[in-house]
């Protein structure tokens, strides 16, 4: 795809030998970022173990409700990315914000199992409109900078992620201290977030933005399924996606399982955003300069199955012979680090792919069924995660099987694109 230069950002200096500064749309949006992950890491993290403790779930019901989250997030986020398209990213994006917030109060309310699922399914819907307007308005501006700047446009999706992270790093924290109160006032004051996230975009996002073509929604979806390399993305993307969605299921049981509590698992949120926050920028370059993007995901994705073999070499006992205490947590910290790390490489380079593949005036379409695709193999995924989780096999079985899949993804990335 090419965009008119008048999108992005300008050189600054008289040569351009300083570093161009983005746009401030840019910088609404990376900032939009880091809010969101604010409001809502302050609430998630902490989901599993609220209904499977104060509500008394079974394993394979807490599963399905948080793959129907992914699902109503990342599966929806066609419908999204292609209302964007069709009526700009200002009018999705605030509904989505109003939408969020009364999704966050109906969960700090929900008492019974269908309120837990409508209320999840409010909030993953929410993100499915705000998320793909937001992306693919960052990935648009991205193209532009790389061409104006000379520079690849990774870096830029690099600083979306770190600012995410940002938020990732502070919410659980946050909930961590909610807790200590209620689950209820974490739900609410996640919903306080979005409505300063509300309150800030109505008066600063642009009415229109000069540059990005209304496309009519029709047609779309046709588009997509005959894009052979754009579906294998998806697809190894997704196996990615269900890899990290263990940070919020087999991640908490496991944390559980060796020592008693989950009190460690908001820390080993913390320690993956603090990698991000500091690493991320270096890893980009780094793979920017030595890796194609082809080989850039296959590292990420062996590196994440690295992680869950770590787990699943060390799951024989509950609590592994000599390592008392915190030591016990060294094999779920040394998974959390290589998934950290693999994200690093996996998710800004396939943001930073889509647009080569999608045709003109379609990325939030593209944007949306990247996530929407990969939403599908989540939802099957953490069903069947949940299933081994509580079919009473040995521990280290479903991290096996999980390393498989993470591995057994690499031959799905696209040849070419």
């Amino acid at each position: 795809m090419t965009f008119p230069a008048s999108l992005g950002s300008r050189r600054t200096g008289a040569e351009g030998s300083r570093r161009p500064r983005l746009s401030p749309l840019l910088r609404l949006l990376i900032l939009t970022q880091l809010a969101f992950n604010l409001g809502f890491y302050a609430v998630l993290p902490f989901l599993a173990a609220h209904l499977g403790q104060a509500m008394g779930m079974a394993g394979w019901l807490v599963g399905l409700v948080l793959g129907l989250r992914t699902f109503s997030q990342q599966g929806l986020f066609v419908v999204g990315g292609a209302l964007a398209d069709r009526y700009g990213i200002r009018p999705v994006v605030l509904a989505g914000c109003a939408l969020r917030i009364a999704g966050f109060v109906w969960l700090g309310y929900a008492g019974r199992t269908w309120a837990v699922i409508g209320a999840v399914l409010l909030i993953g819907f929410a993100a499915a409109l705000f998320s793909p307007a937001v992306e693919s308005e960052v990935a648009r501006q991205a193209v532009v900078w790389e061409e104006e700047s000379g520079q690849a446009r990774t870096r830029v999706l690099a600083l979306f992620t770190v600012a995410g992270q940002a938020g990732a790093f502070v919410g659980p924290l946050l909930g961590a201290l909610l807790l200590a109160v209620d689950f209820r006032t974490a739900c609410l004051a996640g919903a306080g977030v979005f409505v300063l996230v509300l309150a800030g975009h109505a008066r600063l996002l642009p009415q229109r933005i000069p540059g990005r073509k209304r496309t009519p929604v029709r047609g779309g979806p046709r588009l997509v399924l005959r894009n052979r390399p754009f579906l294998a993305l998806c697809c190894a993307y997704g196996a990615f996606l269900l890899a990290y969605n263990q940070m919020y299921l087999a991640l908490p049981a496991e944390v559980e399982r060796v020592t008693g509590s989950q009190t460690s698992l908001a820390w080993l949120f913390a320690v993956s955003s603090l990698l991000v926050v500091t690493t991320q920028l270096p890893v980009t370059r780094w793979a920017g300069r030595r890796l194609t993007t082809r080989r850039s995901m296959a590292a990420g994705l062996l590196l994440i199955a690295a992680g869950f073999a770590v787990v699943a070499g060390t799951a024989a006992t509950t609590r592994p012979p000599g390592w008392p205490g915190a030591a016990a947590l060294a094999p779920v910290t040394g998974f959390v680090v290589l998934l950290t790390f693999g994200q690093m490489l996996v998710a800004p380079v396939a943001r930073a792919w889509v647009p080569d593949l999608a045709e003109d005036g379609r990325l939030g379409l593209y944007t949306g069924a990247l996530s929407s695709v990969s939403g599908l193999i989540v939802l099957a995924g953490s069903s069947a995660t949940g299933v081994l989780l509580d079919a009473g096999l040995p521990p280290a079985v479903p991290w096996l099987v999980l390393a498989g899949v993470t591995a057994a993804a690499v031959g799905l990335l696209p040849r070419r694109g």
